[in-house]
């Protein structure tokens, strides 16, 4: 469980976070949509201390993120970002090891672990070997979310996670990591500017703009009954 409260951050005199809340339920997905500059990303990276906020409360699993150190509370929370965010002199199996290595996890372990992640992702073990310069855009998103969930972390926090992808690779990726049982069971937040990846893959949506959440709830409540004229010029509906 994920409970946001008041949550606040402002560069100089703009307020890019603004008094937001949610919560999110454990084994759900929220998903994160706005335009650019709506603060739904510096909202995604306060989850994990990335960015420390103005003021307001995250809790996690009934602790304040802010009671642990932030490399600990890492440790803790998958992130995957736009073409995976892969270091590009490790190879696969480098990546993949890299939260359990930090956590001490025997060799024989990773390896279990390492071989499982790539079997559900439909990549061959070839690629294990390989660096990220060597692989298409599609397998290094998988790349990244098996370093994302190589520890079976209770969150995963994925930003914009498919942008680098054509639209065709965008799609198919998308339905199938997300297809995933290891993955429904993950609490996730996920940001995205596209309506339609919003809609597909989300139990509920938050719609930023200018820093607050003009509305949140199920995908056919934004649909169906939009907050106010923003919400459905946004959505066009």
């Amino acid at each position: 469980m994920i409970r946001v409260e008041n949550l606040s951050k402002r560069y100089g005199p703009t307020a890019v976070v603004d008094n937001v809340s949610f919560s999110v339920a454990p084994g759900e997905t929220l998903v994160l949509l706005g335009t650019s500059g709506s603060g739904k990303t510096t909202t995604l990276k306060m989850l994990n201390r990335l960015i420390e906020p103005d003021s307001g409360q995250i809790r996690l699993d009934g602790t304040d993120v802010r009671q642990q150190d932030a490399p600990t509370l890492r440790r803790r929370i998958g992130y995957v970002i736009q073409d995976g965010g892969l270091f590009p002199h490790y190879t696969v199996a480098e990546a993949i090891a890299t939260v359990p290595n930090l956590l001490g996890w025997e060799p024989d372990r990773i390896r279990e672990r390492t071989d499982e992640l790539i079997r559900k992702l439909q990549l061959p073990e070839a690629v294990l070997n390989r660096y990220p310069a060597d692989l298409s855009g599609g397998q290094r998103q998988r790349v990244g979310l098996a370093r994302a969930l190589a520890t079976r972390p209770p969150v995963v926090l994925m930003d914009e996670p498919f942008g680098a992808l054509d639209p065709f690779t965008r799609r198919h990726v998308r339905r199938e990591l997300f297809g995933l049982s290891e993955l429904q069971e993950t609490t996730v937040v996920l940001v995205t500017h596209d309506v339609a990846e919003a809609l597909e893959l989300a139990d509920r949506i938050a719609l930023m703009h200018q820093g607050r959440i003009v509305q949140i709830g199920l995908p056919g409540d934004l649909t169906n009954q939009p907050a106010n004229d923003f919400v459905r010029d946004f959505l066009d509906v």
